[in-house]
């Protein structure tokens, strides 16, 4: 049994033939389904110009999603703040918090959402990538806004998002709840959380440390399905292995007659080895041990499958036996 709650992060992936608008009217049958489920939260990603992941800013389907369900949390998972101005962030957030009261996230996140550079130029309005001391200057500010110039009523819950030891360090000197991106880069969770734990410092939002574990879950009734629907993911990995951004999301018969290197292979499946694909018993066995060996109060799945249908599916199988049976460690 996995005694922690279950969340999950929705990365609106855009199916190869398909136009972007078609896993945009998914969010919301997505969002009602795992509502009914029981999970906790659901956060969207920030991504710009790709051909897999679509485009979608966290802040409209946030509200999009606050509308159409009725108790989920909802947030964004995160929202970059080298992109956007912090004052806007806080009135954006704030606004959505008010409406939709003890309801809404503000994760805050460091990466540009891109691997095009003249995008992510584009974005900052010409400025460069930025430093340390920027953007540790943005999310105070975010912070700082939300309290002395947005204060409508119940503000959003902030979370910061990291991958890296210097993601840690902030979330802890600023007193925040930390996202930790295991499903991205799981080598460097051990030091990530350490980092955390040892420099926390408490703070208004959050009392003392508070860890939500990412992790890539792909659950199915047999190993066999559960390989077939992780196979489209693991092309998209592979091409970035090679350093190629403009891969597709492919079919699964399409992934299934996919080429991989015997480095990609051993690659993938290292990478696989630290996240939870599998049956339902294997899944569930997995969420418990990382739950366990991380200390993580709250596990947010991310399921990148092809068809909407399969992932709903692999989040019930998931919720289902998480409830029901008890795992040992």
């Amino acid at each position: 049994m996995i005694e922690v709650p279950l969340s999950a992060l929705e990365v609106a992936m855009v199916q190869a033939g398909t136009r972007a608008v078609e896993p945009l009217r998914d969010t919301t049958a997505f969002a009602q389904g795992l509502e009914r489920l029981g999970y906790h939260r659901i956060w969207y990603a920030e991504h710009h110009h790709s051909p897999a992941i679509g485009t979608f800013p966290p802040i409209v389907l946030t509200a999009h999603a606050a509308a159409s369900t009725s108790v989920i949390r909802l947030g964004s998972g995160g929202v970059l703040a080298p992109n956007h101005a912090p004052l806007t962030l806080a009135e954006q957030f704030g606004t959505l918090a008010a409406l939709h009261e003890d309801r809404i996230d503000l994760g805050i996140g460091r990466g540009p959402g891109t691997f095009d550079e003249a995008i992510a130029r584009a974005l900052r309005r010409g400025a460069g990538p930025t430093t340390d001391a920027e953007y540790h200057g943005d999310v105070a500010a975010v912070l700082s806004f939300l309290v002395d110039e947005v204060a409508l009523g119940p503000l959003p819950e902030p979370w910061l998002l990291a991958s890296s030891t210097a993601g840690a360090a902030l979330a802890a000197e600023l007193g925040l709840p930390i996202a930790v991106a295991h499903h991205i880069r799981p080598d460097n969770t051990p030091a990530v959380l350490e980092r955390y734990r040892s420099g926390f410092a408490p703070s208004r939002w959050c009392e003392q440390p508070r860890v939500l574990l990412c992790v890539e879950t792909v659950c199915a009734e047999t190993e066999e399905e559960a390989a077939r629907r992780v196979g489209p993911m693991d092309v998209v990995k592979a091409g970035l292995l090679k350093g190629l951004s403009e891969i597709p999301f492919p079919a699964p018969a399409d992934a299934a007659a996919h080429a991989f290197t015997a480095e990609e292979r051993r690659a993938l499946a290292g990478f696989r080895a630290q996240q939870a694909v599998g049956t339902p018993e294997t899944v569930v066995h997995r969420l418990a041990q990382l739950a366990a060996e991380t200390g993580a109060d709250e596990l947010m799945l991310t399921t990148p499958v092809y068809d909407l249908g399969d992932r709903l599916r692999s989040y019930a199988l998931v919720k289902k036996h998480a409830e029901t049976t008890t795992t040992a460690i």
